[in-house]
């Protein structure tokens, strides 16, 4: 008689807890065969890997108080369903995935039922209210961390934590291939380009077109034939379009991820909104600016609550200033061109964040295996599936 496979329970509550899990799905298949079942919450990507959601993953997708709270009543009765879906299962481990105020709630409320509980992607705890620490060591056995410098922050509270790396590793950020972006737009190799990542949200994009555009418009100055490419979502890729229009340097709008990293392997530099984004630029090797503004109150408050010396996640994980950060009032586009310039043509600048970025795919580990294949390895080792 053969043995029961693995059964893994899964919980991913947004869309890129989504391809995560997806992807996690995935390296478990290929490391322990085809017959490993999957069961919990996920989206398309987990769908797509042969999970059948409990309910519909959007359900778990709130955010800001004022949507979640008129649906408290229902996330209570989506955690008391999923609690019970586990009990019933007994799965070989419980594995919830980002989304903490609901995930990590399932996994206090199943402490008691012998399963293992396994949650990826730590929460940011040293960025603020590093007091949570001691708490998530109580409600889970073992956590999967995205940076080389979450571990220390947990493990001394006794939670093993195991770095295994960020998923824009495997995103596509390394496989850019600038001539055939050149190729594709008759863009001939001498003409520079610069790519302009605008942001992926409608408040973000309003906030920061205008001084995106008056910054190009200094820069095109100072940079004879400058190109512009735009790669944008679609969720805001119309009202980007629209903006972009009066812009010089004839800018290109990019929606395709594909195309996305091809244009940054075939720029000179990128001037980007804080985010994920700036992980991916790194992993490119493409120089940048990060430059962001959020409203007055929203500064004011995250000055009081944050803890952290820098926005840019490159920053962070190397606890140097490799990329400049101008937000909020440095956020101007005479600031912003200024620190962009020197990008955009062989100048030691340039070549020292060139050099960082080596440093910092060193601290990332990016010669090893892939973050959803050492995610993989550490659940099975931890459950005893070798």
């Amino acid at each position: 008689m053969s043995a029961t496979p693995p059964h893994f329970f899964l919980v991913a509550g947004e869309i890129s807890g989504d391809l995560i899990g997806g992807r996690l799905m995935a390296s478990l298949k290929k490391r322990l065969g085809p017959d490993v079942r999957f069961s919990g919450v996920g989206g398309p990507a987990m769908t797509a890997e042969g999970l059948e959601s409990l309910f519909p993953m959007q359900e778990l997708s709130l955010m800001g108080l004022a949507e979640v709270l008129p649906h408290i009543p229902a996330l209570l009765k989506r955690l008391s369903q999923t609690e019970a879906a586990v009990r019933a299962e007994r799965p070989t481990a419980l594995i919830t995935i980002d989304a903490p105020s609901f995930t990590l709630r399932l996994a206090k409320s199943l402490g008691d039922a012998g399963i293992p509980r396994i949650h990826y992607v730590a929460p940011q705890v040293w960025a603020w209210r590093a007091g949570r620490a001691p708490k998530i060591a109580r409600k889970i056995d073992r956590l999967l961390a995205l940076f080389p410098f979450e571990p220390p922050w947990f493990t001394k509270h006794g939670l093993p934590t195991d770095y295994v790396g960020h998923p824009v590793v495997e995103g596509g950020a390394l496989s850019g291939d600038g001539d055939r972006f050149r190729e594709r737009y008759g863009i001939p190799a001498s003409k520079p380009l610069l790519t302009v990542l605008p942001g992926s949200r409608q408040g973000e994009v309003t906030r920061l077109l205008p001084v995106f555009a008056a910054t190009v418009e200094l820069l095109a100055e100072q940079v004879p034939g400058l190109q512009l490419v735009v790669p944008t979502v679609p969720q805001v890729a119309d009202r980007v379009a629209e903006a972009i229009r009066s812009w010089p340097g004839d800018p290109l709008l990019v929606t395709d991820s594909v195309v996305k990293f091809d244009a940054f392997a075939a720029s000179r530099a990128a001037l980007a909104a804080s985010g994920t984004v700036a992980l991916e630029l790194a992993l490119a090797k493409l120089p940048a600016v990060i430059a962001y503004k959020v409203n007055p109150f929203t500064a004011w408050m995250l000055r009081r609550l944050l803890t952290i010396r820098y926005a840019a996640l490159p920053n962070l994980i190397l606890d140097e200033p490799l990329m400049p950060e101008l937000l909020q009032e440095d956020c101007n586009p005479a600031a912003i061109a200024k620190a962009l310039a020197p990008l955009m043509l062989d100048t030691p600048v340039r070549g020292g964040m060139l050099e960082g970025y080596q440093r910092l795919a060193d601290a990332m580990e990016l010669d090893l295996a892939p973050p959803s294949e050492r995610a993989a390895e550490v659940i099975c080792r931890h459950v005893g599936l070798g």
